[in-house]
């Protein structure tokens, strides 16, 4: 009988994010594992230890982090500028952060993440009480100068995981309520925290609750593998016709809307040894061989639980039978490029077929063989995309910034070059 590669992917990104966050928050000595070491994860952390937090020195060469939390309220007023590289979730959370304490701070980031919005957290933080000032009409760099927030009642016009986030942190040090409703339900992996962590938050079909919280208690967390980036190797599974499982993923329902799209596309999916770490489901991902791809429409309510996955659907879809269609997707323009043109020009350029529409693409399958020069824009998810694709022996593709996968899967190339035959 042929064993089944075993595979685990890092850590949750959001997740880990969130974790040094809390952490940073809490009142005690909280216990990480499975930190995803990441240029983004590592962005956040330099954050909090400009804010006052102490980390170890390396704190990436370890599994497991025992964090000092400042408390509630207790960061510090940072003496340089806050640099979040490229990382839109440490802008944006952290804006909450500092929003709700007696401070000022200017965050900065790098070429990409300063074209970024951030309008987007700064209308419903300034509606709290917190004043912002940007040195362009939108965007990095922002000075924040925070105080005491006060209650609110947002109706957000996007679902947005991390606008959501932000107003939920600035509740949380700033002991107000806040109540916040999406148009469509966005990722949850703040307010599971929240709630693991014992923050009295409430949540209906509508809309997230917090009350005001006295102080938060240390967290005892393992990070689960991310579901994004196991997207990446399941594709590569795939397109190389190789059973597979991916051990310990989170399969949070508000995370995994391309584990549907890949089953409606003719692909065997399966949730296996399913668990719970820290309010987290997880589970084993098994992938069948041999899937025969299909096209398939996606769009509407799904969107928001697979907007990081839709440049691999889209390389997927290349080799489906049939068209796919992705609508209402118009957030992928505001990434860390603009997806929608930057997954169709490189499809067209690579001899896929290809079209852009207002919010979203469609692709056109039954591609053979492929070849061209793939620019990135310094986008991790384009990077691996494509490198997926590039890695059957039968296509000649080149990335241009092969580097800029380690802000979230660092050792992504090693792993992919393990897949029998690949280039």
């Amino acid at each position: 009988m042929t064993r089944i590669p075993s595979h685990t992917v890092p850590g949750d990104k959001s997740l880990s994010h969130r974790a040094l966050m809390f952490a940073a928050l809490a009142t005690g000595e909280s216990v990480l594992r499975g930190v995803l070491p990441s240029a983004d994860v590592r962005s956040t952390a330099a954050v909090l230890q400009a804010l006052g937090v102490t980390l170890p020195g390396d704190w990436s060469a370890t599994d497991t982090l025992r964090i000092v939390g400042r408390g509630r309220r207790g960061l510090l007023a940072p003496s340089r500028d806050l640099d979040c590289g490229n990382s839109g979730t440490t802008a944006r959370l952290m804006a909450g952060v500092v929003a709700g304490h007696l401070m000022t701070a200017t965050f900065v980031g790098d070429a990409s993440l300063s074209r970024r919005p951030m309008r987007r957290i700064a209308r419903p933080l300034t509606q709290m009480g917190a004043a912002f000032s940007f040195v362009s009409d939108d965007g990095l760099p922002m000075t924040i100068r925070g105080t005491d927030l006060r209650d609110i009642n947002w109706v957000s016009p996007t679902a947005s995981a991390q606008v959501k986030s932000a107003i939920l942190l600035g509740g949380l040090v700033s002991g107000c309520s806040v109540r916040v409703q999406e148009p469509a339900r966005s990722r949850d992996h703040t307010e599971r925290m929240l709630t693991a962590l014992g923050a009295p938050l409430i949540v209906t079909d509508d809309a997230i609750l917090l009350d005001p919280v006295a102080q938060l208690a240390p967290l005892d967390f393992h990070v689960p593998g991310d579901p994004s980036s196991a997207m990446f190797v399941i594709a590569a599974a795939v397109l190389h016709g190789q059973p597979l499982e991916i051990r310990n993923v989170g399969i949070n329902e508000t995370r995994t809307g391309a584990f549907a799209v890949l089953r409606r596309m003719g692909v065997a999916l399966e949730c296996a040894n399913r668990r719970e770490s820290g309010g987290e489901p997880v589970a084993d991902i098994h992938v069948g061989p041999g899937a025969a791809l299909r096209g398939v429409v996606i769009g509407g309510d799904e969107i928001p639980a697979l907007i990081d996955e839709i440049p691999m659907l889209a390389c997927l879809a290349a080799f489906a039978d049939g068209e796919t269609r992705i609508t209402d997707a118009a957030e992928l323009r505001v990434k860390e490029s603009d997806r929608i043109a930057t997954v169709v020009a490189n499809l067209r350029a690579i001899g896929a077929d290809a079209d852009e529409l207002p919010d979203g693409l469609v692709v056109r399958g039954g591609a053979q063989a492929l070849a061209g020069h793939v620019v990135t824009h310094a986008d991790h998810r384009i990077a691996m995309a494509f490198g997926v694709v590039g890695s059957l022996p039968q296509h000649v593709i080149t990335v241009d910034d092969a580097d800029c996968v380690d802000v979230s899967f660092p050792g992504f190339w090693e792993l992919l070059a393990g897949f029998p035959g690949a280039r």
